[in-house]
C-alpha cells in the first residue's frame, strides 16, 4: 500500500496546525511543512503551490463536515438542528479554535480575488445553508415544524450564526461570562428556531449539546493521538 495518501492526509493536519499557530497572511510552507514534520520538497511534490495546498485542506475540511453531518442524519429534526447550532459556540479561552476561525476569516477575504478559494468559500456556504434547509424541511414533513420557506430560514439562521462568530474572533466581544457565540445561539433559538417548533416539540437543552459535541472531538483527539490522521471538523 502506497505511502502518499497518508502523508497528504498528515500534511492537511499540519495545515491546521499551522493555521492556529501562524494565522493565514504570514503563514509559509516552512511553517506547514514544520507543524507535519515533513521536509518542504515533500510538501512541493503533493503541491505546487501554498495555495494549491490551501485550497485542498479546505476541501478536505468540508467534506470532513459533511460526514459528520450525514452520521446524524437520522437523528430528529429537532436534534439535529440544534447540534448544528451548537457548532459555532466557542470560548475565547479555546485559543485553537479562536485562532482557526480568525485564519479562517483571513482566507475568506481572498474570495473576491482568488477564484479557487471562492468556490471552496461558496461550496461551504452551501453545505451550511443547505444542511439547515434539509433539516427544516425534514421537520415539516414530520410534523415537528411549523411551515416556513426553508432557504430562507436557513439563510436568516446561517448569516446570524455567521456574524456572531466573525464578531468574536474580531472584536473579542464576551458580554458576559459565557461566549459571544453562545449568546448569539442562545437568541437564535428563542427567535428564529423556537417559533418554528410545533406545538409539544422542544429543543434539547444546549448544554447538553455541548456536553455530547465536547465528548466527540476529546475522542477524535484521542483518535488521533492513535493515528497519524486527525479531523478538523469545524463548521
Amino acid at each position: 500500500m502506497s505511502d502518499e495518501p497518508l502523508a497528504a492526509d498528515e500534511i492537511l493536519d499540519g495545515v491546521y496546525r499551522a493555521l492556529c499557530a501562524h494565522g493565514y497572511a504570514s503563514l509559509t510552507m516552512q511553517d506547514i511543512a514544520d507543524e507535519c514534520n515533513k521536509s518542504k520538497s515533500l510538501l512541493h511534490y503533493h503541491y505546487d503551490t501554498k495555495e494549491d495546498l490551501l485550497v485542498a485542506f479546505l476541501s478536505r475540511m468540508i467534506t470532513d463536515y459533511e460526514e459528520q453531518l450525514a452520521d446524524e442524519a437520522n437523528d430528529p429534526p429537532a436534534d439535529r438542528l440544534a447540534s448544528f447550532l451548537a457548532r459555532f459556540v466557542f470560548t475565547p479561552d479555546e485559543d485553537d479554535r479562536q485562532s482557526f476561525h480568525l485564519a479562517l476569516l483571513e482566507m475568506r477575504s481572498q474570495g473576491p480575488f482568488n477564484e479557487r478559494m471562492r468556490e471552496q468559500l461558496i461550496r461551504s456556504d452551501e453545505v451550511l445553508r443547505g444542511t439547515v434547509a434539509e433539516i427544516i424541511r425534514d421537520g415539516i414533513d414530520e410534523g415537528v415544524f411549523d411551515p416556513v420557506d426553508p432557504e430562507q430560514t436557513a439563510a436568516l439562521l446561517v448569516a446570524t450564526l455567521d456574524g456572531g462568530r466573525t464578531r468574536q474572533v474580531t472584536l473579542n466581544e464576551n458580554p458576559t461570562d459565557d461566549s459571544y457565540t453562545r449568546a448569539v445561539v442562545e437568541q437564535a433559538m428563542e427567535h428564529i428556531v423556537e417559533p418554528l417548533l410545533a406545538p409539544g416539540v422542544e429543543l434539547p437543552p444546549l448544554d447538553e449539546m455541548l456536553a455530547e459535541l465536547e465528548l466527540e472531538r476529546s475522542e477524535e483527539a484521542d483518535e488521533s493521538d492513535e493515528s497519524p490522521q486527525s479531523s478538523t471538523q469545524e463548521s
